[in-house]
């Protein structure tokens, strides 16, 4: 599966808004590679205005580096537990 990285290498010089085929035939110009092509052609055809809204929609991995054990450690993690402000007992 492509990262988000991976995904935004391939539309740094897309002109926005652009719509979906748009998007794909930019990338696919840029020699994207298909895991990249595959998260992209999975997006709604609508017209996106930004990268960020491309980022969204794609079928991407946001974050591969976040393995389920590394999410286990969080939640473990008390320092990390904390009541917010506003749910505190005054």
């Amino acid at each position: 599966m492509a990262t988000n990285a991976e995904v935004l290498r391939y539309l740094t010089s897309m002109d926005f808004p652009a719509d979906k085929q748009d998007i794909i035939r930019e990338a696919e110009r840029a020699g994207a590679p298909p895991d990249v092509l595959k998260a992209l052609r999975a997006m709604p055809p609508v017209d996106y205005h930004n990268t960020n809204e491309v980022v969204r929609s794609a079928r991407t991995d946001p974050a591969p580096e976040v393995t389920p054990a590394d999410l286990a450690a969080r939640a473990r993690n008390r320092k990390q537990q904390q009541v917010a402000r506003h749910l505190r007992g005054t």
